[in-house]
């Protein structure tokens, strides 16, 4: 921020499709502000449902303390949402949420000047989200945008492979 200040983004990302469901700019890491995105994304989810029953969605996320909150816990949970954390502090144990935070870091945000202040960024950063969600194509759900995967109205190839397990003696067993 130009007043020398600094302001952090809470994203909130649906993994199949990588779209942006919810987001919030703030100037500190406080779980109010993260739940406010997390409010998003289940008003998001809600909608596309037509039901407050989220049962079968799973949140992922590190360690936190702002995911590790009695409050953002219980949001989930009075949803029927599953919570997943990662076992440790590796990016890679979060690499869809790594990688959306990248891209915006590095094309929303270290392409330009410091923002003024806090409306500002959250302006800029709101339509850059926009932008990403309905007009940036990923490579890793096929070339669509995150709007078109979310959807299901795109043609996409499965990029990913199941998980093998190994039965007694070493034979691969198929699953």
């Amino acid at each position: 921020l130009e007043c020398g200040g600094t302001c952090y983004l809470h994203i909130v990302t649906d993994a199949y499709s990588h779209k942006v469901v919810g987001h919030k700019v703030s100037p500190s890491l406080r779980a109010s502000e993260s739940l406010e995105a997390l409010r998003q994304a289940i008003a998001h989810a809600v909608a596309l449902r037509g039901t407050d029953s989220l049962d079968g969605l799973v949140h992922h996320s590190d360690r936190g303390v702002q995911y590790c909150c009695d409050a953002y816990i219980g949001e989930l949970l009075r949803h029927g949402i599953s919570v997943s954390m990662t076992e440790d502090y590796n990016p890679t144990d979060n690499a869809v949420a790594e990688r959306v935070n990248g891209i915006i870091k590095q094309e929303a945000v270290n392409r330009r000047r410091a923002f003024a202040d806090i409306a500002t960024a959250g302006e800029a950063i709101s339509r850059y989200i926009d932008f990403y969600n309905t007009r940036r194509p990923h490579m890793s759900i096929g070339n669509n945008t995150p709007e078109t995967a979310h959807a299901g109205s795109g043609e996409q190839k499965r990029l990913w492979k199941r998980k093998k397990t190994v039965g007694h003696g070493g034979n691969d067993n198929g699953r």
